[in-house]
């Protein structure tokens, strides 16, 4: 983002809070979102990420806190009275009017003259890839076709934000994929900004120049996606932003190049974490790809309070052919669980294979002193 558009954004949220009874669904959500900008609501099942797009678009109004949008106060206005569309998960087409009645409609209700919503019709059609299907019926449409006519009949009306709530969620895997890169280019080609909610880390992570990761109604961190994935701020992303093995232990040994960390197994392992004072407790991330498989001949006994931390060693218990690569659970002799994914050239294991597992230092990343909020899903 530039400097500009962090200063004047196209969407500001302050203290944001809606309460829904007892429940407070979105509770002090602060966020700035840029002009121009494909920005990204990520999180899991009611963490709050489809109320704060509502709130945003109008069709719920907050129980405190205030809605910016182009620096115009809009927190109590209705959905028709600010310069923003919605596409929803269902699509809402009308099952009577064709495609081009379809997009069409929203200009009708507007008076536009019909040369005009002839010429936007058909602008926004090409630019969908939908040209041609002006006559086709909703139903003789495919999923990923609905999609997109849902997606021309919002931006027909030339808003200054488009709020996408999963719009690809019913799509099947390939076709979601798909359609992943063909928003991010109808976005960059559009130039305005699209909030998008998705409980998707792989979508977020793909289409989004910044993404906001939401838990219970909070906004736990936002970043580009580089950011959240390499440096996570709490053992929630990191845990929820692709996979991670999230462990707890002591610094046993400070060293300001790697510090000799003690886990609850009992093994040791290295990170750099300079500052951190001996008996200070500590959350550790490795990501499973920074993990290095060595095989080992039998198993090995773990010295007694090692000084120095080479390789934990352990058994395979599980493996996962993954096509790119070979996913391995191991099991190590201390009892701490790890997933593991390597490549599927080189030395391939079996459920088990003894092995050693090692990381660098810089790999274990330090998110903090207290036990993970761990993502579950219903």
């Amino acid at each position: 983002m530039t400097s500009a558009s962090v200063q004047a954004p196209e969407i500001g949220l302050t203290d944001l809070v809606k309460r829904f009874g007892e429940v407070r669904a979105v509770d002090g959500v602060s966020l700035d979102i840029g002009a121009h900008e494909f920005f990204s609501l990520l999180g899991p099942s009611g963490c709050g990420k489809t109320t704060t797009l509502r709130l945003i678009g109008g069709f719920e109004l907050p129980t405190s806190g205030r809605i910016l949008l182009r620096g115009r106060d809009v927190t109590d206005l209705p959905p028709d009275k600010r310069p923003v569309n919605m596409v929803f998960q269902s699509y809402a087409l009308f099952p009577h009017l064709d495609v081009a009645g379809n997009i069409a409609f929203g200009l009708k209700r507007r008076n536009v003259p019909n040369a005009e919503i002839r010429r936007r019709t058909g602008e926004i059609l090409e630019l969908v890839r939908l040209g041609g299907y002006e006559k086709r019926r909703t139903h003789e449409l495919s999923g990923g076709q609905q999609q997109r006519v849902a997606l021309a009949r919002a931006l027909v009306n030339q808003p200054d934000v488009l709020l996408l709530d999963e719009p690809l969620g019913a799509l099947d895997l390939k076709l979601r994929k798909r359609l992943q890169l063909e928003l991010k280019r109808i976005q960059l080609d559009v130039g305005i900004t699209f909030v998008y909610v998705t409980h998707d880390q792989e979508e977020a992570l793909t289409m989004s120049d910044r993404i906001a990761v939401m838990n219970r109604g909070r906004v736990e961190q936002v970043g580009v996606p580089e950011e959240l994935y390499d440096r996570p701020a709490t053992p929630f992303v990191a845990d929820f932003i692709g996979t991670t093995n999230l462990f707890h232990g002591v610094v046993e040994a400070p060293d300001p190049a790697a510090e000799l960390v003690r886990l609850d197994s009992g093994e040791p392992c290295r990170i750099v974490a300079a500052g951190r004072r001996p008996g200070q407790t500590v959350q550790v991330s490795v990501r499973p790809e920074a993990i290095v498989l060595r095989a080992v001949n039998g198993a090995a006994p773990m010295a007694t309070a090692p000084r120095e931390a080479a390789g934990l060693r352990g058994r395979i218990e599980q493996t996962a052919y993954l096509g790119a690569a070979v996913q391995y659970q191991v099991r190590t002799d201390g009892g701490l669980a790890l997933a593991v994914l390597a490549g599927k050239v080189g030395t391939r294991f079996a459920a088990g294979d003894h092995v050693e597992v090692s990381w660098a230092p810089a790999d274990g990343l330090v998110l903090g002193d207290t036990p993970a909020d761990l993502v579950e899903e219903p």
